[in-house]
């Protein structure tokens, strides 16, 4: 088989990336390294490394084609080999990922073989899997629309291709600047009916970059024109199943946006500029119009409340509260009106927007709201949590007491894990419960908040805590500690809403976020 890896202005990395490819083993026939016309000296690292290895083929493309798409086709186009796979130049192939692949491929007589992928953050190394549950066991598709939710999976990295199937159905990605063009191509795959076999395997590392100086397509979400793009995608890839007659895929689609690309985007919304705000509640509505209700209908509960809340209303609102709605898990926050005859809706002014399935939802699945205050003090800091009642479900339920545990982003090591009793108030539908922690515990770096409520009957909910924000609660504080000195506590709210922490232990970490601090306030002086 071939790996098709393709770069642009990307020297650090794109040499792990060939040499991962290369470190397959003999399965591999060829490399083919596509240099989008880079100024940083990939071209550089690309020959050296091709005058060592007669498998690595490099194609200097003559000029920038400002997206993914082109090179992707120039790889394909010299791709000789019966298999072919797709390789970006920050990411990894992982050891054994093209034998999986190959031989499930084989074994089936499949045209499409995929696997799964983990999404690294770095420098963090903390992993997530993409889609995992595609991937769980072994399995053969013999027509995509057996099973509708491969749709789901747009990612074009994580699987292997038979050559003459993609160039017999003249399968290729768009042209030039088209951002989120796997999400194209890999609808045109899907609608031209392959043989699919999925394996357990890890077979990608997609590396998440935050801090780069050059994000990412699908990290820099910061100008409308990203949103933009992504609609026009998502519009070609229905187009694409409504012309191949593929409903069924047509709605997986849908429902991927929303549950997706309309949640991620709403996580973020509230921080953006009014203009964007505008722009982007306009075009979304614009394209929701457009779905079929029973798409909608069929989504997950918040992503199909917060599709029915942007439909209803002409202007962008309620956006702190869509912020926490779209969070996962989804957070659901007062107030919690009715309609005239009772029926649970968004607000008294959008009683369209019925919250109905809140009655009748397992306790285990309900958005609950936990408000969450933490009073960093000079030995015990005390976390205040704030459990809202919904509709009268918790309070039928009896919540008893609730647990908190910080996790480190980073390492996924556990703090200590605290508990406390629940009791009515202050409020008349919440109960609230304070919570003693010695903050100088914790390492330093990130901390995320998780909690557990249990109830009566033995049942419990996992969820995480919505940072109330408020005099003093989200400031910086120097906690004196006999092993560091001081440990600089900043607790904040993450784009999702929820309640986390940053460390810095001793004057040495404490030194390292004040200079950080300074050098934002310079920075936007």
């Amino acid at each position: 088989m071939d790996v098709v890896v393709i770069g642009f202005n990307d020297a650090p990395h794109i040499g792990e990336a060939v040499a991962s490819a290369l470190a397959q083993g003999p399965s591999v026939r060829q490399v083919i390294a596509v240099d989008d016309r880079s100024t940083d000296g990939s071209d550089r690292v690309l020959d050296d490394l091709a005058s060592g290895e007669p498998r690595l083929r490099v194609i200097r493309r003559p000029g920038n084609s400002g997206g993914c798409g082109t090179p992707r086709n120039n790889g394909l186009d010299a791709a000789r080999a019966p298999y072919v796979m797709f390789l970006d130049s920050d990411d990894l192939l992982p050891e054994g990922a093209v034998d999986a692949l190959l031989t499930a491929a084989d074994t089936h007589g499949a045209e499409v073989t995929a696997g799964l992928c983990v999404r690294r953050e770095l420098p963090s190394g903390e992993e997530t899997a993409w889609h995992p549950e595609l991937y769980a066991r072994a399995a053969v598709v013999d027509r995509p629309v057996d099973r509708p939710a491969l749709a789901q999976d747009t990612l074009c990295v994580n699987k292997l291709y038979r050559t003459d199937f993609l160039r017999e159905h003249a399968v290729r990605f768009p042209e030039g600047r088209f951002p989120y063009e796997d999400f194209v191509f890999t609808a045109r795959v899907l609608s031209a009916g392959p043989r699919v076999a999925l394996v357990p395997d890890t077979v990608y590392i997609w590396h998440v970059r935050r801090a780069a100086t050059r994000l990412s397509i699908s990290l820099d979400r910061a100008d409308i024109a990203n949103w933009r793009a992504r609609v026009e995608a998502h519009r070609q890839v229905v187009r694409t199943f409504v012309d191949a007659g593929q409903d069924s895929l047509v709605r997986e689609a849908r429902i991927a946006f929303l549950d997706r690309g309309l949640r991620m985007y709403l996580r973020e919304l509230e921080h953006r500029g009014a203009d964007y705000q505008r722009t982007w509640w306009e075009l979304t509505r614009q394209h929701l119009a457009t779905f079929d209700p029973a798409d909608i209908a069929a989504a997950p509960a918040p992503s199909r409340v917060t599709a029915r809340v942007v439909l209803a209303s002409p202007v962008p609102r309620d956006l702190a509260r869509l912020k926490e709605l779209a969070s996962r898990p989804s957070r659901l926050l007062p107030p919690y009106a009715r309609a005239p005859d009772s029926t649970p809706v968004w607000a008294q002014d959008l009683p369209e927007v019925t919250l109905k399935h809140l009655l009748k939802r397992p306790l285990r699945l309900l958005p609950i709201a936990v408000g969450a205050e933490l009073r960093p003090r000079a030995r015990v800091s005390t976390l205040v949590l704030h459990v809202h009642d919904m509709y009268g479900r918790l309070a039928m339920a009896s919540p008893l007491a609730i647990d908190a545990e910080f996790t480190h982003r980073a390492s996924g090591r556990k703090g200590p894990r605290r508990t406390a009793a629940l009791t009515l108030g202050p409020g008349p539908d919440e109960w609230s419960a304070d919570i003693r922690l010695r903050l100088t515990e914790l390492a330093g770096g990130a901390w995320d908040l998780r909690v557990r409520i249990r109830f009566a009957d033995g049942s419990d909910r996992d969820t995480t805590a919505h940072a109330v924000a408020g005099p003093g609660l989200l400031r910086r504080s120097a906690v004196p500690s006999s092993r560091h000195g001081v440990v600089l506590v900043q607790p904040y709210a993450t784009h999702s809403g929820a309640l986390s922490l940053r460390i810095a232990p001793g004057p040495r970490g404490a030194g390292v976020v004040l200079r950080r601090r300074l050098a934002r306030l310079v920075g936007t002086g």
